[in-house]
Formats: structure tokens, C-alpha cells, sequence
């Protein structure tokens, strides 16, 4: 064979073996990255090509399907008081990426989990019937949030201190997921959800941190308890009255300029929410000691899973004295979701102890066996110690007796609580938002539960935004719903 000939043939088998390899590329890997395009339309067709496994609540599917007529789509989702559940289920839409527990659980309800498959599915490729997905949300806590935040702009979660279950998670205003399910009408809906100045489509509950006012108190009480700054609730502090911020010639004040703040003890402190206590054991204490405390109780986790991924809760860095002293009263930088909120009350009536919070309890196949128990693997953390959670718990149930809390009393529950009314916008130019954290406890059984409300824009006048006067009345609705 001449060089020109032996030439040409190794070009030729490089030829080859470069088309192999593309050849195999194409059908391993592009082939894979496109089958799972979301603009793949034959991924829709397959997912609604029969009904979704479902949501369950208290043995109730919440959510369901339904056959469609002239679509390649053959099967829509369908929502059972879906503005009820919005926040907890989130939309399985034909047009747009699934969201919340749908997206989240997404190859599950439809079948391509790998979890879900049997050997023989695994051997002939077949699509496995789908799972369902059984929460943790009781609906009569869900039902008195929701009914009790009202036309209201905010958001509530109830958990269960003992175990971590989320009972209730509630975002207002809410929105209806049906309307997003449909390809042929998703897109209106799309564009007047997302140009609503309520912004329906956020979960205020889990994913939108806010300052959280005055609720922060109850970490900076634990963490000057935890650290011996103070060796109980009822020791008097060292706070000057009005406080000086350092640094500056800005006065720390009280709202209630009467209260017996002056060197107040912790209790009375927190009965009056009194300002100048905690600015200044914020600056006694250090921002970096603040910190420690707040980060225990989940504060700068931005990896907390619920299973739906929260926003972090967020204690700053970096701060000056006067700063830190603003953040002693949950101001500067200092932002809160209400589901952190819920965890710092249920940890204090927890004994210390935080049980990891979740809404899904366990995932089934078809059949009914679990996949996952999601109770069984919920993790607990000591945050404080038990001599410091019952002096907080006697210091939160002053101030629903006898403080800033009243109208969280229920008769036969034991109930503890914070309010919180948290400046907004540049020297608090715009409406406060009222807050307000607790636990009941009730009286007969034992039952307990923790509760935290943010109520970011109502009706009331500016002169009637309380923690107490908005955000209470909702936390003792979803208070007694759970203990009755």
C-alpha cells in the first residue's frame, strides 16, 4: 500500500471514529440533557399523561386531577381550597415549573422517582404508578390562620414544639393554584398573579424574612440568661432610661413612655417591651454573643429545608455599638421569617430543645408502603438550657397576663407570648408590622403548640398596628384550634 493510499485510509477511520464518538455523545448525554429540556414538550405530555399521585391533609387528598378535551396534555391538576393551601402545596402547572411541595415531590407524584420503581420496572423501563405525598398540616389550625389573618397582608405557622410538625402554614393574600394548572389559560393568570401589588404568589410564611421588632427579645433575654450577664428573669438589669445609643446623641425610647423601665428586670422588660433593657444587654453582651444565640436558634441557616428551602433569618455582622444595640430590639439588619419566629417560641416551651420543623410527614407508593418517614428522622438540638427556657416561659406568660400580650388569652390553655411592632422604612415612615410569637399549653391534656404571626399591612390605622391589637387575635384562633 503507497503512503497516499495508507494516508487517506487512517483519515478515514479518524472520520469514522470521530462519528462514533459524536454519535455516542449525542445519544448519552445530549440525548439525556434534552430529554429532560424543560421546553421538551414530550416531558409535559408524559408527567399529565395520567393522574398525579396526591397531597394529603389529615388523611384528605387536597389535591386531584382531572381529564382535559382537545390537548396532547391528557390530564390537568385539580385543587381542593386551593387559596387555603396555596403556601403548603404551591402549583403543578402544565406551563411553568411546579413550585412548593409539587415541585419539590414532583417525580414522585408523577411516577418517575426511582424510589418508586420495582425491579421489573427497572428491567422493561415502565413508569412506575406515582406516590403521594401525606403532610404534617392540621386543617383546623390551617382553616382559623387563614380565616383569622383575613383580607390582611401577612403570614402564620403553628408547629408542634415536642415533635417539629408544621401544623399550619398560612400566606396572605393567597392565591387560587388552579388557576396556573391549564396550558391554555396559565398565562393570563401568570401576569395578573405577578403584577398584584400583594404579591400572592410570595409564601410570607417561609421565604420572606422581615424585621422582626420586639419578638427578638426572647434571644437576646436567652442569650444574657445563657451567658450569667443576668442569673434570672426577675434580677434587676443595669439600663438607663432613656438610653443613649453609643456614639451617637440618639435616645433609645420606650412606646410606652410610663413603663417602669428603668433598670427593669428581664420580666418586666419583656412585659413592657422595653426598649432601652434590651438595646443596651445587646451592647453588654456583644454582637458576636447575640449572634451565637440567634444562629442556635436557626438565625443565618440558609439551608434550612422544610422540605420547601426557607429564606434565611438573618442576625448582621459588622455592626458598631449602636447598631448592635438596634439589633437587641430586632431592628437594623435583623430580618425574621415567621416560621423562625414559631421555632424560637417552640424551643423555649420545648425545654430548650428545637425539633427539627417539617410539613411533610411521610411520602407512600401507590400501594400505601412509605418510601420515607419524615417524622422518624426529624433531628433535636439543645439551643438553651432547661433552667433558662422555664425562666423565659414564666417571663412570656407575664406578658400575655399581665403585659403587651393580652389578647392572646385563651381560658384553660397556659400561654406564653411576645409582641413585636417593628419599624419600616426610613424613620419608620411607612406602617410597622405587627408581630407576635407564642406557645399554649393546654391546662387538661398537656397538648402544646407554638405559634408566630406577622401582619405586614391592614386596615388599621397607623395609631392601631400593635403586636398585640393584629397579630395576637390570630395566634390565639390558631392556639385553640390546635389544643381544643
Amino acid at each position: 500500500m503507497n503512503k497516499t493510499i495508507r494516508r487517506a485510509s487512517v483519515f478515514a477511520l479518524l472520520l469514522v471514529l470521530a462519528l462514533l464518538v459524536r454519535a455516542t455523545w449525542v445519544q448519552f448525554y445530549d440525548g439525556k440533557a434534552l430529554a429532560d429540556d424543560n421546553d421538551n414538550r414530550r416531558n409535559a405530555i408524559e408527567t399529565y399523561s395520567r393522574p398525579l399521585g396526591n397531597i394529603i391533609v389529615a388523611g384528605n387528598a387536597i389535591t386531584g386531577s382531572a381529564r382535559t378535551r382537545g390537548s396532547d396534555l391528557a390530564y390537568r391538576r385539580t385543587y381542593t381550597d386551593g387559596r387555603l393551601y396555596a403556601a403548603v402545596t404551591g402549583y403543578a402547572s402544565q406551563a411553568y415549573a411546579p413550585t412548593q411541595l409539587e415541585g419539590i415531590y414532583h417525580d414522585l407524584l408523577n411516577g418517575t422517582d426511582t424510589k418508586l420503581k420495582t425491579v421489573l420496572d427497572t428491567v422493561t423501563g415502565k413508569r412506575a404508578d406515582p406516590g403521594d405525598v401525606l403532610t404534617t398540616i392540621d386543617p383546623a389550625v390551617q382553616k382559623a390562620a387563614y380565616r383569622a389573618l383575613g383580607d390582611n397582608k401577612g403570614a402564620a405557622v403553628a408547629l408542634d414544639p415536642r415533635t417539629g410538625r408544621i401544623l399550619a402554614v398560612v400566606s396572605t393574600p393567597s392565591y387560587d393554584p388552579a388557576a396556573l394548572t391549564d396550558a391554555d389559560t396559565a398565562g393570563a393568570a401568570w401576569k395578573r398573579l405577578t403584577a398584584d401589588k400583594g404579591k400572592p404568589l410570595t409564601n410570607r410564611a417561609l421565604r420572606q424574612p422581615l424585621p422582626p421588632g420586639s419578638t427578638f427579645k426572647l434571644v437576646v433575654a436567652a442569650a444574657a440568661l445563657e451567658d450569667g450577664l443576668y442569673r434570672n428573669v426577675d434580677e434587676h438589669t443595669d439600663s438607663p432610661d432613656p438610653y443613649t445609643l453609643p456614639g451617637t446623641v440618639q435616645e433609645l425610647r420606650n412606646e410606652n413612655r410610663s413603663a417602669p423601665c428603668r433598670d427593669a428586670s428581664i420580666r418586666v422588660a419583656l412585659q413592657y417591651s422595653c426598649n432601652n433593657v434590651f438595646g443596651h444587654m445587646a451592647v453588654q453582651l456583644g454582637q458576636d454573643k447575640v449572634r451565637a444565640m440567634a444562629e442556635k436558634f436557626g438565625f443565618n441557616d440558609d439551608r434550612r429545608d422544610v422540605p420547601v428551602r426557607t429564606y434565611a433569618s438573618v442576625y448582621p455582622t459588622g455592626m458598631d455599638k449602636a447598631q448592635t444595640a438596634l439589633s437587641g430590639i430586632g431592628q437594623f439588619d435583623v430580618t425574621a421569617t415567621p416560621l423562625q419566629m414559631a421555632m424560637v417560641s417552640a424551643t423555649i416551651a420545648n425545654g430548650g430543645k428545637l425539633v427539627s420543623p417539617h410539613m411533610v410527614s411521610r411520602i407512600t407508593d401507590s400501594g400505601g408502603d412509605v418510601v420515607k418517614d419524615y417524622d422518624d428522622d426529624a433531628g433535636t438540638e439543645e439551643v438553651i438550657g432547661s433552667a433558662t427556657a422555664e425562666q423565659l416561659r414564666s417571663a412570656m406568660e407575664t406578658v400575655v397576663k399581665e403585659g403587651t400580650g393580652t389578647n392572646a388569652l385563651i381560658d384553660g390553655v397556659t400561654v406564653g407570648g411576645k409582641t413585636g411592632t417593628a419599624q419600616h422604612g426610613e424613620n419608620n415612615s411607612k406602617t410597622p408590622y405587627a408581630w407576635f410569637t407564642s406557645y399554649g399549653r393546654s391546662d387538661g391534656d398537656g397538648k402544646e403548640v407554638a405559634v408566630a404571626v406577622m401582619v405586614e399591612q391592614s386596615d388599621a390605622a397607623r395609631s392601631e398596628v400593635s403586636g398585640n391589637g393584629l397579630a395576637a387575635p390570630v395566634a390565639r384562633a390558631m392556639m385553640r384550634a390546635a389544643l381544643k
